[in-house]
């Protein structure tokens, strides 16, 4: 039987004062980075794009290719792409009930632990795209164990 894998894509997006744009998610009291799965037949660029306009409203261009993020103990890969807003408007929806830009030491306790830890390595690291292992429990395990 051949391995499945789950692939997510994520958007980071900075605005003129350098701050992050992170969502507050409908179904858990979590803020994360723009994004999700990829859906058959797409690219991860596409995915990320697509993603990213359905939870905020915006129009993006993807710069770069960040990261690559593996979770072998999920089975899951995950590219995070920097991006740029072309056009739109923040727009609150059934995903997200708050969007907002933060900057780096203002990030809210309930943020997803592995998605701090990749806008840290975002704002770290300028110039190579990354290939980084996570490992651990996922936010929504370390919320039902009552850790987050």
């Amino acid at each position: 039987m051949k391995p499945s894998f789950t692939i997510s894509v994520f958007g980071m997006i900075k605005n003129e004062q350098n701050r992050i744009l992170l969502c507050l998610r409908n179904d858990y009291d979590l803020w994360n980075l723009p994004g999700g799965g990829l859906e058959n037949g797409e690219t991860p660029w596409q995915g990320v794009i697509r993603e990213i306009k359905e939870e905020t409203g915006l129009n993006v261009r993807v710069k770069k290719l960040f990261c690559v993020y593996s979770k072998p103990e999920k089975n899951t890969i995950g590219f995070d792409f920097e991006c740029e807003v072309v056009n739109g408007k923040i727009t609150l929806n059934d995903e997200a009930k708050e969007i907002k830009y933060f900057s780096l030491d203002e990030i809210p306790k309930n943020t997803v632990p592995k998605q701090v830890e990749r806008i840290k390595d975002f704002y770290i690291n300028k110039t190579e795209t990354m290939m980084k292992v996570q490992r651990g429990k996922s936010a929504i395990e370390l919320i039902n164990e009552g850790k987050l």
